[in-house]
Order: structure tokens, then C-alpha cells, then sequence
């Protein structure tokens, strides 16, 4: 399966899920057979015996129950129908890898005062994070004391050393690894924790599944106490296997943190493994930014931008004429000297366009989007000297338009922001189980690291997750005895919800919102949804401080059904105080039409007791008007308040019914293959073809109804296949009534060699 999936870096192209073009013959397909409970080696070579194409390639035994194969699909498919013992048969899908201030935020500084048990600073000192991911550079002076050895995954050796090769160079673990741990010229957020490497992602920051499980494997074996994955996919589903192996290593007592993704700002964008429930999933925030606007003389407009990683600053002490560079090409580029140039985005990178712009004078750069959307976040190959930015499409073509009228002058203008959701984190919740996600955020907006030969500013929930890594060590540290559930509801409990605004410090909170209820909000506030921050950023000063722990730290009452309209969840409390009796009591929920709460009654617990608590939603669907309602639940612990994100659906939710297309040519002569994946499943599902000039109808590749959610795979046969050419496709799901499709464009063409 061909998904190309980021290390969570906010990167400079758009994604395209469907390939513009098909020209390779696939041979063969590896996939991950999932078994429904372990077996050993003979075992599973007896298992495959029948079935002379298959090749047994890794045997895992820690993150999951299985093996990996590789063979025909027509073999595969053989397998998973004939043999009872296999619960899941997964194709390979491959990933592709999407400080100082930011520790500062999220109270890391403050920690560095507090003590452990043993009377030593908390520094991470004896905890062990694995980092799977691209390899580390473990020479690099910051980070060569913390590196505590490793595997590489891609290759099979133990050098888990960055890709280093011109052209195919890596340097996104090694920027992980410095957010975590850094110790030198710049502090990680725990500099004496060790790093420990597994190497998954190869040249160009590509891996695949099998690779990734194998790292998460050999992590279980390693017995390391945090790992990190700042990669994933666009797939919002929590059943792909990397998910299931996350789950796997939580269960073994390690606290799995991963990378929410880079699909925002729209809702159901998390992928897997940010879909994992038990895992920490990571959306990212922004540290303390100077966000510079432009200013048209002579008139109140003023236009936001988005600064680029790796430009010069918005500091521009006079006006500037903006003029047109089209997409900034040279030979548009002719009359920029001393002044801001307007591009388009598309066809040449953000790098290639600013380095154009810059070898012919310009001043500052302006990209717009070519796309729906806002502003877009993106990250310069190489350091300039003038300041590059990102405009929304809609600033951008009323600018264009304005510069072909009249030459037009503009200022800059700059303002202090922090605190807010970066517009690329992605979105939850996760379809099917309703699940929030991610779970906090953590800054993840120019974050400065380290990369093989030096130092580097990036930006992605890549950057954010290693954060809360980095906070897990801290906490595990401290708290030696804590598992990673009672980690992760530390991190929860005391996090800091975040909300929109106009001002410069922008943190504000409310208690529960729902579609229907936004009138109760004060008309100030624009809080993030709950399924957007989850419990909000990270304060590890007050997770490690806090002496009330609840779990679960999030709440899903489901969806309503017509047997039931009484929802109940269940909440773990403990006093974690050796010395103090607690009192503990919930505040009232605001009031919304058609819910109804039962909490329980204030109650005390005396140092290191705890108590099962059980909470009621009961919903009347005649009154209710909302479609989802989400918001915080409100303890009261002595003196702290412990806030817990909750969320219910009444109706099915607009989420997207189809994801994660890709469309290759199949194992034998004139045939193809598409893998798609459908959330939910679908009453019809189909895939439409188009003349991409005129969009005349063409026909169907395919239809099939009732069809169950999870991943589809087939084969085309040659009577199925249309003529040879490239096609417009819509590839659609109906449920319910409601239909979602993704569209793009695949070739067909003659396969005989």
C-alpha cells in the first residue's frame, strides 16, 4: 500500500492522496498478519507451508501477536479466509517522516528545581526514551552523552545513525531526539535522559509498517520506558496495526507517545498511530510567536501572514510597493527589486520560489495558497536573509488583484501571540469509537533542535510529541512507581485548555459547549473544541506537582441509540498525598437543554486511598438539539481543579466516510489493484470515472454495498478496466444517508512488457 504518510513535520507541498500517475509493476505485496494469540516460529511456518509464494519476513512477538509475508494478494487473500487463527490481514503501508522557549511554556524550566526521591535534580536522569524514527546522529556534541545505543530497523544492524547519503540525507530524528534530551549548547526538555534509537525510516524519511512494528517490537524487548513516534498516517481509524502495537507496549508498562498529525485545521484529520487509544496523542500549539501582519497604505486593510521556518524576521523598517511574481519563476521575477513580491503557491517549492525571488532583489516574500483552507505553515530548506510568508488564498487574490490596478504600498505591523492551536494539528475525534484525540497539545510551531552538523527551526506535531516524551521522563523520574496510564492522566488532569482570541495572551476557558449551546459561551471566548486540544497544553510542573490522579483522563459516552438514553462512565480518583485528606467535588455542568447529570456527591479520600466513582448523562433526544457536545467536566480537589474533556454524540456525525485511496497495477499482466479505507463502512460504495477535460461520465471501476468498515484491497480484472488513459476519479461512501468521496487522478495503461 502506497499511502505516503509524514514524519509530522508541517511540510511545504499539499498531500495528494491519490497518485497522479501508476507506471510501476508491483510483483509482489508485504502485509502484517495479525494472530489471535501467539505462536511460535514452527508454528507459523506450518501456518504458511500450503502456500509456496509466501515468504515469512519478521516474526513479532511483544507489539503484536504476528508475522509479516511477503507474496501475491490473490496468496494473502487465500490465507486470511482459510485460516481461522488470523484475526487481521494489513497491507505495508509506507511512512514518510511528517527549544529553549517551547520547555520554558510548558514549565520545564520551573522543573528544574524540584527534586526526586533520591535528592537529585529532575532531569530525566535514569529514564530511557526510545525514539523511532529516522536514526539519531549520536556524534552531535548535544546529544552524544544522552545516546544509549539502538537498531536499525532498515537496514538490520545496530547503527541507527541518520541517512546521510547527498540527496537522501535525514535529520528529522535527530530533532526529535534533541527536543526530548538535548544536552550542550541547547537543553532538551529531560538533557539527562538517555535516547535510545531505533532507526524505522530510511533514505528520504521512508519506512514502512513492518519496519515500525519491528521498532516497537524490539522497544517492548529493550524494555525502554517512554518511546516516541513522530510519524503517522491520514488514516482516522484505531485498528491499523501500529495502533494495536502502541496499545501492546502501554500494556507493558510503557508510556507510548505519538504524533497527532498534520491534517488540520479540519475536524476528523488524526491519523494513526494518533488514533492508538491508549497512547498519548500529541496535537501541537505555539510557543510565544510575533505574528506580523501586512498593512495597506492608505486603507484599513490588513492582511495576516504566516511566517516560514527558516526566513529572516518580519522586522521591516519602511513601506514597500507589492508587485506580481506569478508562481516565481526568474524570468517573472525581473521586476522585484526593493520591493514585496506576491506569489502563487504551486509547481516550484516554497525554497525554489523564495531563492528566485531573492537572487533578484526582492524585499519580502508574500506566498498565497492556491487552496482552500487559511494560511498554511511551512518550513525553508536553507536559512534567507529576508523574510518569507504564507498568506490564505482569499488575502491573496484580493492582493493580486489590487497590484494589476494600481501600484500599491504596504507596511508591517507586529503583534506577540502564544498559546494558540497551530492551524496544521490535526483534528479529532477518531471515527467509530468517538474516541478525543489528541489528548494534549504541546508547542510545535519553530521549535529550535538539533540535526546532523548543527542546529535547525522546525515545525509539525513531529516537534510537539517529543515534548511530552520529554515530560514523561521528567514524571517517570519523580514518580517512579506510576504507570504510563497514571502518566498520561497526570499530563491531562492539569493541563491547560486553550482558547481563541484577539489579544496578545490567549488562554482562557469554558466548561462544556455542544453545537447547540454556543449562546452560553461568553461572546469573547472562542474556545478549541475538546476533540481539537483534547485537555489542552501541557503544564509538566503542575503534572508532576499534582496529588489527585482520575482515569480515564478523557471521557466518550458514546453514541445515542434508541435503547438507551442513559450514559454512564466510570472514573478512578486517587489521593496520591502520603500525608493530606482530600475533599473532592464536582462543579455543575452548564445547563443545556435536553441533558441531564448525575455526579456524585462531594466525598473525602484519606492520603494514598482511592475510590470508584461512577457518572450519569442522561440525554432526551426530543430536546437536545445538538449533534455533538463536548466539554469539561470540573473536579474540585482541595485547592486544584481537575478538568476532564468528555464527549457525546447524538446523531451520526459528518465525518469523512472514505480516506486513504491509492491505486496501483496488480501481480499479473492488464491488472491493477486499489486499497481504500472506510471509517465506518458504507450501504454503497463505489468508484467513478471521469474524462478529466470535459468531466463526461465514463463509468464505474468498481461498486460494492453493504460493505464493513476497515480496509477494502481488491484486483481489477481486464473486463472491469476502461480504456487506457488517465481519468478523473471520485472515489465515494454512502452512509446513512450521507455521502463523503475523495477525487484525483489515476492512469491506466498497457501493461504488457
Amino acid at each position: 500500500m502506497k499511502l505516503l504518510l509524514a514524519l509530522l513535520l508541517a511540510f511545504q507541498t499539499p498531500k495528494i492522496l491519490i497518485h497522479p500517475s501508476i507506471s510501476t509493476h508491483t510483483k509482489e505485496t508485504t502485509a502484517i498478519i495479525i494472530l489471535d494469540k501467539p505462536h511460535t516460529d514452527e508454528e507459523i511456518r506450518q501456518l504458511i507451508r500450503p502456500y509456496k509464494d509466501l515468504k515469512l519476513r519478521r516474526v513479532y512477538r511483544d507489539a503484536i501477536d504476528g508475522f509479516s509475508v511477503q507474496g501475491s494478494a490473490e496468496t494473502l487473500a487465500r490465507l486470511k479466509s482459510s485460516q481461522k487463527q488470523i484475526v487481521n490481514v494489513s497491507p505495508v503501508i509506507h511512512y514518510q517522516a511528517e527549544t529553549e522557549e517551547s520547555v520554558k511554556i510548558i514549565g520545564g524550566e520551573e522543573v528544574r528545581s524540584f527534586f526526586d526521591k533520591k535528592n537529585q535534580r529532575l532531569t530525566g536522569k535514569g529514564i530511557t526514551v526510545g525514539v523511532i524514527d529516522t536514526g539519531v546522529d549520536y556524534t552531535h556534541p548535544d546529544l552524544e552523552r544522552n545516546y544509549a545505543g539502538g537498531r536499525d530497523l532498515v537496514d538490520n544492524d545496530r547503527d541507527p545513525m541518520e541517512t546521510l547519503a547527498l540527496g537522501k540525507a535525514t535529520i528529522h530524528g535527530t530533532h526529535v531526539a534533541g527536543i526530548i534530551a538535548a544536552n550542550g549548547k541547547i537543553k532538551g526538555v529531560a538533557p539527562e535522559a538517555k535516547i535510545v534509537a531505533y532507526r524505522a525510516l530510511g533514505p528520504g524519511g521512508g519506512g514502512t509498517t513492518e519496519q515500525v512494528l519491528a521498532a516497537i517490537d524490539q522497544a517492548i524487548k529493550d524494555k525502554v520506558d517512554i518511546v516516541n513516534l513522530s510519524l503517522g498516517n491520514d488514516i482516522n481509524g484505531p485498528d491499523l496495526p501500529i495502533s494495536l502495537a502502541l496499545n501492546r507496549a502501554v500494556d507493558r508498562g510503557i508510556v507510548a507517545v505519538a504524533a497527532a498529525g498534520n491534517s488540520g485545521p479540519g475536524v476528523w484529520s488524526v491519523g494513526s498511530p494518533g488514533t492508538a487509544s491508549k497512547a498519548i496523542s500529541v496535537g501541537a500549539s505555539t510557543p510565544t510567536l510575533e505574528t506580523p501582519f501586512i498593512l495597506i497604505e492608505g486603507s484599513r486593510d490588513r492582511f495576516q501572514i504566516e511566517p516560514l521556518e527558516g526566513s529572516a524576521p518580519w522586522a521591516l523598517d519602511r513601506s514597500a510597493d507589492i508587485v506580481d511574481g506569478g508562481i516565481g519563476r526568474p524570468d517573472e521575477l525581473k521586476h522585484v527589486d526593493g520591493k514585496m513580491v506576491l506569489l502563487k503557491r504551486g509547481i516550484l517549492t516554497f525554497s525554489q520560489k523564495a531563492e528566485n525571488a531573492q537572487k533578484a532583489g526582492a524585499k519580502a516574500i508574500l506566498i498565497y495558497n492556491n487552496m482552500s483552507g487559511g494560511r498554511f505553515m511551512g518550513n525553508l530548506d536553507t536559512q534567507l536573509t529576508i523574510p518569507v510568508g504564507a498568506l490564505s488564498k482569499g488575502d491573496g487574490v484580493i492582493l493580486q488583484k489590487a497590484v494589476k490596478k494600481q501600484t500599491i504600498s504596504a507596511r508591517v505591523s507586529v503583534s506577540e501571540e502564544s498559546d494558540q492551536l497551530a492551524d496544521f494539528s490535526s483534528r479529532g475525534p477518531v471515527t467509530g469509537t468517538w474516541e478525543i484525540k489528541p489528548d494534549i497539545v504541546a508547542p510545535g510551531v519553530a521549535i529550535n533542535s538539533t540535526i546532523p552538523g548543527g542546529y535547525l527551526s522546525l515545525q509539525g506535531t513531529s516537534m510537539a510529541a517529543p515534548h511530552v516524551a520529554g515530560a514523561c521522563a521528567l514524571i517517570k523520574q519523580a514518580h517512579p512507581d506510576w504507570t504510563p496510564e497514571q502518566i498520561k492522566a497526570a499530563l491531562m488532569n492539569t493541563a491547560k485548555p486553550l482558547a481563541k482570541s484577539n489579544g496578545a495572551s490567549r488562554s482562557h476557558f469554558a466548561a462544556g459547549q455542544s453545537a447547540s449551546s454556543s449562546n452560553q459561551i461568553h461572546r469573547d471566548l472562542a474556545p478549541y473544541r475538546t476533540y481539537e486540544q483534547g485537555a489542552g497544553r501541557i503544564q509538566v510542573d503542575e503534572a508532576i506537582k499534582t496529588t489527585t490522579l482520575v482515569t480515564p483522563s478523557s471521557l466518550r459516552f458514546g453514541k445515542f441509540t434508541e435503547q438507551s438514553d442513559v450514559h454512564k462512565v466510570y472514573l478512578h480518583v486517587e489521593n496520591k498525598s502520603s500525608t493530606h485528606r482530600q475533599r473532592y467535588s464536582f462543579r455543575v455542568p452548564p445547563q443545556v437543554d435536553g441533558l441531564d447529570w448525575r455526579l456524585p456527591l462531594s466525598f473525602m479520600l484519606e492520603p494514598k486511598e482511592a475510590r470508584d466513582i461512577t457518572v450519569e448523562l442522561t440525554v432526551d433526544p426530543q430536546v437536545f438539539k445538538g449533534k455533538i457536545h463536548d466539554g469539561y467536566l470540573q473536579l474540585e480537589a482541595g485547592a486544584a481543579t481537575i478538568r476532564i474533556p468528555y464527549l457525546y454524540v447524538l446523531e451520526e456525525p459528518n465525518y469523512p466516510r472514505v480516506m486513504g485511496f491509492d491505486f496501483a497495477k496488480g501481480d499479473k499482466p492488464g491488472q491493477y489493484r486499489y486499497e481504500v479505507y472506510l471509517p465506518g463502512g458504507a450501504d454503497e460504495f463505489g468508484i467513478a470515472l471521469f474524462n478529466p477535460e470535459d468531466y463526461r461520465f465514463v463509468g464505474f471501476l468498481d461498486t460494492i454495498t453493504d460493505v464493513k468498515k476497515g480496509l477494502i484491497r481488491r484486483d481489477l480484472l481486464d473486463s472491469q478496466l476502461p480504456a487506457d488513459g488517465t481519468y478523473l476519479v471520485k472515489v465515494f461512501a454512502k452512509k446513512a444517508g450521507k455521502e463523503d468521496f475523495v477525487e484525483g487522478m489515476i492512469t491506466i495503461e498497457d501493461s504488457e512488457e
